[in-house]
């Protein structure tokens, strides 16, 4: 059995880890390097680095950023913010990624998905979906750091960019993030039970409940920002409630 993996996510603005509500109200959470090295010890699995402000801004990703936590770093890192083309990915890569992030990108022009796997592999492309409830058993997509609503569905849309070649969906809840509300666990497990890949339930972790939840509806992994930034827990004690109610973690 596959071990359930738990990810810090670290949203960067200017070169410091942020956190706000819905993608707003963004406040300061410390050094990305020093965030990454810390929860690297306590256990984390993964670290996603997603610069929050590179595709409203119409730049890249900060490199030197994604260095800087690489040098400090040991396990897989998935770096996504102001990918548009597969020379962008590439140089994420060449910094120090293991995978790549796309989203607006992606919405934008889903070849781009196609592109990035087959040059650098399925295993390297990682499709972050923004979903905002529509209703019961309904969701859109939104990009652009939230500020723009799309047409798209957003559980045919995961389908759709495994078929192109994602190799996992990063899933997030719009409507949850920052909330510290539990996971939108009908999201999770909508998008779960359309795609074989696996799936990453973010927005909205406050309590080792809501994860054993997202776990139970079909995540393969968990991310969390908040309860690990501002001190409610730590990934070594997360994993220890976990692994005590029944479910696989690495030690």
């Amino acid at each position: 059995m596959l071990t359930k993996r738990i990810i810090p996510c670290l949203d960067v603005r200017d070169g410091r880890v942020v956190k706000g509500v819905r993608f707003q109200g963004l406040r300061d959470a410390g050094d990305p390097a020093e965030r990454a090295a810390a929860y690297e010890a306590q256990g984390a699995d993964e670290i996603v680095l997603l610069d929050v402000s590179a595709t409203p801004e119409g730049r890249g990703h900060a490199l030197d950023t994604v260095r800087r936590v690489r040098a400090v770093l040991g396990i897989p890192l998935t770096v996504g913010g102001g990918v548009r083309e597969a020379d962008d990915a590439a140089a994420l890569l060449d910094a120090g990624a293991d995978k790549v992030g796309v989203n607006t990108a992606a919405v934008r022009d889903p070849a781009i998905v196609s592109r990035l796997a087959a040059r650098f592999g399925s295993q390297c492309v990682v499709l972050a979906l923004d979903a905002a409830s529509t209703g019961p058993g309904g969701w859109q997509v939104v990009v652009r750091s939230g500020t723009e609503r799309t047409s798209l569905d957003a559980v045919g849309w995961a389908q759709q960019a495994v078929e192109l070649g994602a190799g996992e969906i990063l899933l997030t809840s719009w409507d949850r993030d920052g909330t510290r509300a539990g996971y939108d666990l009908e999201l999770v497990g909508a998008v779960s039970r359309r795609v074989h890949v696996p799936v990453i339930a973010s927005g909205g972790a406050d309590t080792v409940q809501h994860m054993a939840d997202a776990f139970r509806a079909g995540a393969s992994a968990v991310l969390a920002a908040s309860i690990f930034h501002f001190g409610d827990r730590t990934v070594r004690d997360v994993k220890h409630q976990l692994a005590a109610a029944g479910l696989e973690v690495r030690p």
